[in-house]
């Protein structure tokens, strides 16, 4: 990832009148997000795939509801002891906490398409390395 990150910093810098700003700035005027933040995106929407069958992959394999939430949204996830920081980066672990703290009062889990819209309103960059 870091490498392909590396890559658009320097597409970025070639292009006329970028190479004196910032990445984020480059970013920005050119409305792109980082590659990192997109792909949090996309594994916040493979998550919600798999947890309302939409995927062919028993969702049991990968996450287990946790019952006993009564903050937040209804669809929180238990989050497994890691003692092992290789299983940390696993999708089915790392996925938990950011899912997790969705704000139940924008994310709107009534289908796939009302879930993508919404789901660009949140500020995911707070949970970027």
């Amino acid at each position: 990832m870091v490498l392909v990150e590396q890559v658009q910093r320097r597409f970025t810098k070639r292009l006329c009148g970028l190479r004196e700003l910032p990445y984020h700035e480059r970013l920005s005027t050119l409305n792109l997000h980082s590659l990192e933040l997109c792909i949090l995106h996309f594994d916040l929407v493979w998550c919600y795939k798999i947890l309302f069958g939409l995927v062919h992959i028993n969702s049991d394999k990968f996450f287990k509801l946790n019952v006993t939430s009564t903050r937040g949204h209804p669809y929180k996830l238990f989050k497994h002891r890691s003692y092992h920081s290789v299983r940390s980066s696993f999708f089915s672990e790392r996925v938990v906490n950011i899912w997790n703290n969705l704000p139940s009062n924008i994310i709107d889990f009534g289908s796939l398409k009302s879930f993508k819209r919404t789901l660009l309103k949140v500020d995911l960059s707070s949970h970027l390395l």
